[in-house]
């Protein structure tokens, strides 16, 4: 799956911020472009990894792929 990333540069520091418009909160920051890329990448991976689920043991529960 791909995502949009907005890359952009800070003109007071030369900093470059990125965020992922699709998933909110998803935002990271380098000092060079490739390093913000880099950065917003793992930030990307670390927002889509499941976390613990506590719910009913009678529950169902599915992986989905999309």
């Amino acid at each position: 799956m791909t995502w949009r990333v907005v890359l952009q540069q800070d003109h007071e520091t030369g900093d470059w911020a990125a965020w992922c418009p699709e998933l909110p909160g998803c935002v990271s920051a380098g000092e060079t472009q490739e390093e913000a890329t880099k950065n917003i990448r793992e930030a990307i991976q670390l927002y889509l990894e499941p976390g613990p689920l506590n719910v009913d043991p009678e529950a169902i529960v599915l992986k989905i792929a999309v």
